[in-house]
């Protein structure tokens, strides 16, 4: 269930993987994933592998929740791998928590996936036909399944056969009993890159990971490529070709931490430049600017640098609310939102406020915020949105809703401004979001329903939604 007044896109997961025999790698593992807590909050994991063998330990909840003191000290060895998790409703549960790890013919491995395959049903249902018994329900076993049938010598090369059957979005932490690999798909559909500790290499969905633990960033990984790390060192193999880059866009526009930095883009800049190309196509009179807490930050600083309109905080959220608070009645909707947010009355009233938010999904929590600020006292309020409208779901591994529950989707901008009751309502071009990231190309498919890889039927959709 949603959290009250939660009514953004959510990344599915974060992956980290270590390669040091002289560092405590469970430990640096547990950091890096506290720094990636923002991708998912549902489920928790390490698995650490001494040589010889795998063992790991995962639960529901936050990385803090998951891991005891005592439960990290008993994950020795000299690789270790971690992930963090959501996943859709009808999905949270234990037997889904990564990483997984499993023994084969082979001997054992260990696998942490960010993203979501699109034809996951077909390739499910094929290995089935071959008598492959599933203990989850989550895409990310096919993945282990397609590389144990696959492997009768090295695990790239059966990475490499495996890749050419996969279709969409994979970033991967796997490790053998006596390395790491990272893989990522062709089109770098899911972020992942390399940093350096104590000589030693790892692997991490995002750079603010390696800050955490002090590592120093190297490079991305880059689309198609395979990452493998052992006691000689990083070594660097094509699986595929690259196709034409296509990062998710909202990586930058919500998910990513604003410290870090993804494929030589800072997230905190790039939506400095939101902001600013906002003001340059949305010029509006108006005596303060104020963000969203907290995504809506950097773009509200932009725009206020732009437009030369004051900046203040209007909101302020409670930072000590529950993931878990839900509300009791429908008619305890609105005290929710205020226990999150709340309306500073002493800047707001009598003011025309411009107010910028990342994105809006399905209007619910807009609309809202747009009536907390005017009960504040705020005579006009224009929203702002540092994206262009959500029309499309994503099948790539974000969970936008399905198209029928995206307001864009359903109503015009005039519509959408009616819903929520704003005196006006403005978006982002697609062509400012591009230019705000240095002209980069990047996934637009939730904006445009143009999808650079292979999207699934009505039919494995549905599926697929549900197995993340």
């Amino acid at each position: 269930m949603r959290e009250p007044g939660d009514d953004k896109p959510k990344e599915e997961c974060g992956v980290f993987g270590i390669y040091a025999p002289e560092l405590e790698v469970a430990r640096l593992t547990y950091y890096a994933l506290y720094a990636l807590q923002h991708r998912g909050q549902e489920s928790a994991g390490i698995a650490v592998s001494d040589g010889r063998k795998i063992d790991g330990h995962k639960g529901m909840g936050l990385v803090s929740e998951v891991f005891t003191v005592h439960q990290l000290l008993k994950l020795t060895g000299k690789i270790a791998i971690g992930h963090v998790r959501y996943s859709t409703t009808g999905s949270s549960l234990l037997s889904n928590a990564q990483p997984l790890v499993v023994h084969y013919q082979q001997g054992m491995m260990a696998l942490a996936h960010n993203g979501n395959l699109t034809n996951a049903l077909e390739l499910r249902e094929e290995l089935g036909k071959d008598g492959v018994v599933f203990q989850t329900t989550i895409d990310s076993e096919v993945i282990v399944k397609m590389i144990a049938r696959y492997r009768r010598t090295n695990l790239e090369d059966a990475l490499v056969k495996t890749m050419l059957d996969l279709q969409g979005a994979y970033a991967l932490v796997i490790t053998a009993e006596d390395k790491l690999i990272g893989v990522r798909d062709p089109y770098g559909l899911r972020p992942l890159c390399i940093g350096q500790v104590g000589g030693r290499y790892c692997i991490a969905s995002e750079s603010c990971a390696l800050d955490t633990i002090g590592a120093e960033f190297v490079r991305d990984v880059k689309p198609g490529e395979i990452i493998t790390i052992d006691e000689e060192g990083l070594h660097a193999r094509q699986g595929l070709p690259a196709q034409k880059f296509a990062g998710c866009a909202f990586e930058y526009i919500y998910f990513a931490r604003p410290d870090s930095t993804i494929d030589q883009i800072n997230v905190t800049e790039s939506r400095r430049q939101m902001g600013i190309e906002l003001a340059r196509e949305c010029p509006i009179d108006a005596d303060i600017v104020i963000p969203v807490p907290d995504s809506g930050m950097s773009a509200a600083l932009g725009y206020s640098e732009e437009s030369g309109i004051p900046f203040a905080q209007g909101l302020l959220k409670n930072r000590y609310v529950g993931r878990t608070f839900i509300q009791p009645t429908q008619e305890m909707r609105e005290v929710a939102v205020r226990l999150k947010l709340n309306a500073n009355a002493g800047v707001l009233k009598g003011k025309r406020v411009i107010m910028i938010d990342d994105s809006i999904v399905r209007g619910t929590t807009s609309s809202r915020l747009v009536d907390l600020v005017r009960k504040a006292g705020a005579t006009e309020v224009h929203l702002l949105i540092s994206s262009p409208p959500v029309t499309y779901p994503c099948y790539y591994g974000i969970d936008t809703a399905e198209r029928e529950k995206l307001i864009a989707a359903q109503l015009d901008n005039e519509g959408i401004r009616e819903f929520i009751g704003a005196d006006s309502l403005h978006y982002l071009t697609p062509e400012g979001l591009i230019r705000a990231l240095g002209g980069r190309s990047v996934c637009l498919a939730c904006f445009s329903g143009d999808y650079p890889a292979s999207v699934p039927s009505e039919r494995s959709g549905k599926l697929n939604l549900e197995i993340y």
